[in-house]
């Protein structure tokens, strides 16, 4: 396992068939949000799964241990994350499934063939341009922030490179939900689940998952809320499986 690992980084165990991931504390590790929107996105068997903005890899990695997806890439626009992503595809001996690309998904066009991917999935950054205080790390920043890649970008390329059928899920905040479905639907993606998340079950909406269908009809089904913590902030019921249950298919 030393041989992954660098100075300052870490590994974490994901409860998922023995696999895990190097992270460094130092950058930007991975949190709930990518945990739910992967447990909450449509995979089927034989997909080939795209995740924009892979950050550590997080998010290919849970699918590759809890779907039978075939193939999975996740393009990640900061080299130094890209390239410890791929170290924890390597120390998992997942190459066969999953590749990672550093690359912007504005070009998508130079790593991936229009209308070959069955799924795209991302959880992008949630602050717009113009809008929260910008962290001084680039990481940080480049994470949470509008910076490299605006929703209109990760859409249309979604557009671009699913098939006629193919789903794209998203998690984002509940503040910016009329953008999200607004641009979805003007470029071809119908909203056609959607689920409400709530940090518990008194308190507003600050996240919603959604996932929508290129070319599809036009119905939307509201799942009921996801509440992530009990009373005590003790994870419900439902969070706790996410993270601890087994393959799903």
């Amino acid at each position: 396992m030393e041989e992954f690992v660098k100075d300052g980084e870490r590994v974490d165990d994901l409860q998922i068939g023995g696999l895990r991931i190097i992270q460094n504390p130092r950058k930007f590790c991975f949190g709930i949000d990518a945990v739910m929107l992967a447990n909450f996105a449509t995979v089927k068997k034989g997909d080939t799964v795209l995740d924009f903005g892979t950050g550590t890899g997080i998010i290919p990695l849970i699918l590759a241990g809890k779907t039978k997806a075939s193939r999975i890439i996740g393009i990640e626009i900061q080299e130094e994350m890209a390239e410890m992503a791929g170290r924890s595809v390597r120390m998992n001996r997942l190459e066969e499934r999953i590749r990672i690309i550093h690359g912007d998904i504005r070009n998508i066009g130079e790593y991936v063939k229009d209308s070959s991917a069955d799924l795209v999935v991302s959880n992008p950054p949630y602050m717009d341009g113009g809008h929260g205080l910008i962290n001084p790390d680039d990481s940080k920043a480049i994470a949470r922030h509008e910076i490299m890649c605006t929703l209109d970008d990760l859409i249309g390329s979604a557009a671009k490179v699913l098939k006629d059928g193919g789903r794209l899920a998203l998690i984002h905040r509940s503040s910016r939900m009329v953008d999200v479905l607004s641009l979805m639907r003007e470029k071809g993606i119908e909203p056609k689940k959607l689920r409400m998340i709530h940090s518990a079950v008194d308190k507003d909406s600050n996240l919603f998952l959604v996932e929508g269908n290129k070319s599809g009809g036009r119905f939307l089904k509201v799942q009921n809320p996801l509440i992530i913590y009990n009373q005590g902030q003790i994870y419900t019921d439902e969070i706790h499986s996410i993270y601890y249950n087994g393959e799903r298919m």
